[in-house]
């Protein structure tokens, strides 16, 4: 049954708590029917690449059962509840959550630059991402979170039972694999996905946090899902970027420890100034620790914003005012269409 379907039967209050009772079930019996745990996973190529003869430019997109997916939405909405009214969830988190979004991340830094430029000092910021991080999920380790963050046991149980035991079969075109296990991660097509990933999350970010606090390390960190971002404030751009080094280096092999590890080549530096004249601050060489030497630039984009190092949003306005520009043109193409 697709959706469409769905949508219509669960508008009947009476058909929607039988769909509850079936979620209330599944945990009350620490257990994930092995019809849901069937899926298909359909590769797609990332739009706009010069190349496709890398397996990083094609996007895996996992397809589940509809009513699985409609059971996994209710367990999702309570467990977030539950992470939120217990304050287990860190504070810099601002994505897989409910009410957060990229418009908080935004105006999350563009208040920490204001507030820097206030007491005279810059802002330097270091933007990271983790590798194939949905696929990489050590269940093990999930487990240690769940219990970690309070839950009920019969919660944990049924996680425990819903990881494993999953398989799933590709969809390129029109070809199709045989179906393969799939033991480790969780798929992106599922609404427990993102709140399974924060909360994988959150636990490194409160060691990692703890660290830089005892090395009396300045740096703030702002998380969207697998993408994170280091900020720190100073008035020398040496001092900033030895802090942005030493917390590169500690984020790395924290990492590792979880089973995860850095993207490099998506690694980028940014520096906020309103500095006058001449801005040519000095490169951060990551090269020790695995990393790109990076160069500042003069704009950069981070999650749909297009920033520039004085804040003023100019090529921000200028790139989504020619985009809507030339969706309106392209509209006039269908003035003639049924």
């Amino acid at each position: 049954m697709t959706w469409r379907h769905w949508k219509l039967i669960i508008k009947d209050d009476e058909c929607f708590s039988k769909i509850i009772s079936i979620a209330d079930v599944c945990i009350n019996l620490s257990h994930w029917p092995k019809y849901f745990k069937v899926s298909t996973t359909v590769v797609i190529p990332k739009s706009n690449k010069p190349s496709y003869d890398n397996p990083k430019v094609f996007r895996p997109i996992v397809l589940l059962n509809t009513l699985g997916k409609l059971v996994e939405k209710v367990i999702a909405k309570r467990l977030q509840f539950i992470v939120a009214s217990n304050n287990f969830v860190h504070p810099s988190q601002l994505g897989g959550l409910k009410f957060k979004s990229t418009a908080d991340t935004g105006i999350t830094l563009t208040h920490i630059v204001r507030s820097g430029w206030v007491k005279g000092r810059t802002t330097s910021t270091l933007a990271f991402d983790i590798a194939q991080f949905f696929p990489s999920l050590n269940h093990r380790f999930f487990i240690l979170v769940l219990e970690k963050a309070g839950l009920n046991p019969k919660v944990t149980n049924f996680f425990a039972n819903y990881l494993i035991q999953r398989s799933t079969k590709y969809l390129w075109n029109n070809l199709s694999s045989p179906l393969f296990e799939v033991n480790v991660g969780v798929g992106q097509g599922s609404a427990l996905s993102p709140i399974l990933s924060t909360l994988y999350l959150s636990l490194l970010l409160y060691i990692l946090e703890n660290r830089f606090k005892n090395l009396n390390i300045p740096i703030s960190i702002l998380s969207f899902i697998d993408n994170g971002l280091f900020i720190v404030q100073d008035k020398s751009f040496f001092i900033s970027n030895s802090h942005l080094f030493c917390s590169y280096n500690i984020l790395s092999k924290l990492l590792d420890s979880f089973g995860l590890i850095i993207e490099h080549s998506k690694t980028e530096v940014f520096h906020f100034s309103r500095a006058q004249g001449v801005f040519n601050p000095p490169p951060l060489d990551l090269s020790l620790l695995g990393g790109p030497i990076l160069w500042p630039k003069d704009s950069w984009k981070y999650l749909e914003f297009i920033f520039d190092r004085k804040l003023s949003f100019h090529k921000h306005i200028d790139h989504y005012a020619n985009k809507a520009i030339l969706t309106v043109k392209c509209m006039k193409l269908l003035e003639n269409s049924s």
